[in-house]
């Protein structure tokens, strides 16, 4: 049988792919945990979704630390005491520091809203429209110290349309993160991921 593995998500407003893994996780009876959901803004509308499932929550505000470096501790000595097996950043509005990152080398997953390696930051969706690409699209990845350069785990493309915008990219894009996420979180605590250099290899009975 399995182990129970945990699932620690970092969030920082209404968290919906947090929420989109955690109904995932309970329709579908993951052998995992979601041990619990952090954020760093204490008015977060995802902890209220937590809680509401009696999932635990806790609140590491980087406003009351005045380096990265001493947020990122803190953040980490919460994150240890639920004994993460993976650590997922469900729009977590923070760049990490590079010792917070090895700490959790190949357990934490992020989500892009680009088709990386291509446009990573910020502002993804005026970046594609300004290029005039025709396909954009959205990457899970593993976090490394380079950001959005993590190892690619799976990606979905959506096509630009005339008359597209920031929002509507944004919207139709959504639909697609729901889908995919918590699918790479499954392959995850499944054992179907292999991080092979700077590729990820999915077994192939992977669902």
């Amino acid at each position: 049988m399995r182990a129970m593995k945990n699932i620690v998500i970092l969030i920082s407003g209404r968290g919906s792919n947090m929420q989109a893994i955690v109904q995932r996780a309970q329709s579908e009876h993951w052998s995992a945990k979601i041990a619990a959901v952090i954020s760093n803004k204490p008015d977060a509308e995802g902890l209220t979704f937590a809680k509401q499932r009696g999932i635990a929550t806790a609140v590491v505000a980087n406003a009351d630390y005045p380096t990265r470096a001493e947020f990122d501790a803190a953040l980490q000595k919460v994150i240890d005491t639920f004994a993460p097996d993976l650590v997922v950043l469900a729009g977590f509005m923070r760049i990490l520091t590079a010792p917070f990152v090895e700490h959790y080398a190949g357990r934490i997953l992020n989500i892009h809203p680009s088709l990386l390696p291509i446009f990573p930051g910020l502002h993804t969706h005026r970046k594609a429209l300004d290029a005039g690409v025709k396909i954009h699209g959205v990457t899970v990845h593993f976090v490394t110290v380079d950001l959005d350069h993590g190892p690619i785990v799976a990606q979905a493309v959506i096509p630009v349309l005339p008359g597209d915008t920031e929002e509507s990219l944004a919207s139709r894009l959504l639909v697609q993160e729901h889908i995919i996420y918590p699918q790479a979180v499954r392959w995850f605590i499944e054992g179907k991921l292999n991080i092979q250099g700077s590729c990820v290899q999915v077994a192939p009975d992977a669902q």
